[in-house]
């Protein structure tokens, strides 16, 4: 444990990704960094007042191979620490972060405390990283404390001076530091010469209840993107995908797509065998509006789940969680078109 000045507790959990190596200059190579030493590594968290406590996966992996099953030990190690801990930072390669951010938002109801992922684009070593900043303020945000009791009581993602809802998110570039955005969604806090938190943007826990772990999740979901070109060959190997039980369209604009009637027909059809339809946009801003032309009126009147302004990203991984969760057949359509964590408007 690394024992800073101040009572309170966070949480570090490292689960692999950019963020967590170091150069070795003599090879060129990357290597892990050793946590245990972080306080002798980067000096500037002797400031904060708060105590971390290090943990990691046993093999820390590249986000590319992140998959539910990792996100349920992430929420298992939040859960056997919740009590013992006032805040969490969530260190993840930012390839799939948006996407195990969402999923955690989802798996932990009732959440009270902050749980913030970060990671960098460049590794801890590097000259010029994005690491130590993405570290140090995460930390920092993590520890927030106002009347007693925690600032942020959500999970978040920051990344390059903001703090970002994180199932509102979506990585917008390989390239930048500046790698995510959330474009339906305001930022809830911004670091600068000061750190600025936006406090009629966040989620505030109304009712003192006891944290829920959701950690049954349904993978038997899917994601097909409209294009020019889509023929009735693709969707209905698609379609008929053995154990699939939900199914994202991503649509054009508002929420639009073809009209060909082979492909009204068998969405139609699937939808009447159970299986659950939901259409988002795939623009990297706005959402679905359905019913406001004539090519998204008849995805409304087949009963397609309207997504509204939610990511790929949380629609994924709500899918997952509900289905994990048995919601019914006849309530599924409500239950998600309802915001459950700020994931939609």
């Amino acid at each position: 444990m690394l024992n800073l000045k101040g009572p309170t507790k966070i949480l570090l959990i490292y689960t692999g990704g950019t963020i967590g190596m170091v150069k070795d200059y003599d090879s060129g190579t990357l290597k892990a960094f050793n946590f245990k030493k972080l306080l002798k590594s980067i000096p500037e968290l002797n400031q904060l007042g708060c105590s971390i406590e290090t943990t990691s996966f046993d093999r820390p992996i590249d986000s590319s191979n992140m998959n539910p099953g990792h996100w349920t030990e992430i929420a298992n190690i939040i859960e056997s620490q919740y009590e013992a801990h006032d805040g969490f930072v969530v260190l993840h390669g930012s390839d799939t972060m948006s996407y195990s951010a969402s999923a955690l938002s989802f798996m932990l109801e009732n959440l009270a405390k902050p749980v913030i992922f970060t990671g960098s684009q460049l590794p801890i070593g590097d000259l010029r990283t994005d690491a130590k900043e993405n570290l140090i303020t995460s930390i920092q945000i993590a520890a927030l404390r106002d009347k007693g009791g925690p600032v942020i009581q959500e999970v978040g993602l920051y990344f390059e001076y903001k703090l970002f809802r994180a199932n509102r998110t979506t990585k917008i570039t390989a390239e930048h530091f500046k790698a995510f955005q959330s474009l339906n969604y305001p930022t809830l806090a911004e670091s600068g010469v000061h750190l600025k938190v936006f406090n009629e943007n966040l989620l505030v826990s109304k009712h003192k209840r006891p944290l829920i772990v959701h950690k049954k999740l349904d993978n038997h979901v899917a994601i097909l993107k409209f294009f020019p070109g889509l023929n009735e060959e693709l969707l209905t190997t698609v379609l008929r995908t053995p154990g699939l039980k939900a199914l994202i369209l991503e649509t054009y604009g508002a929420g639009n797509a073809p009209t060909d009637d082979w492909l009204g027909a068998q969405l139609s059809k699937a939808i009447e065998s159970g299986l659950h339809i939901v259409s988002v946009t795939q623009c990297p801003g706005g959402g679905v509006i359905m019913g406001q032309y004539e090519t998204s009126a008849h995805l409304q009147k087949m009963q397609v789940i309207n997504g509204k302004d939610i990511t790929t990203e949380a629609a994924i991984t709500k899918l997952m969680y509900l289905l994990g969760s048995g919601v019914s057949h006849k309530s599924f359509k409500t239950v998600f078109e309802t915001p459950l964590r700020g994931e939609m408007t």
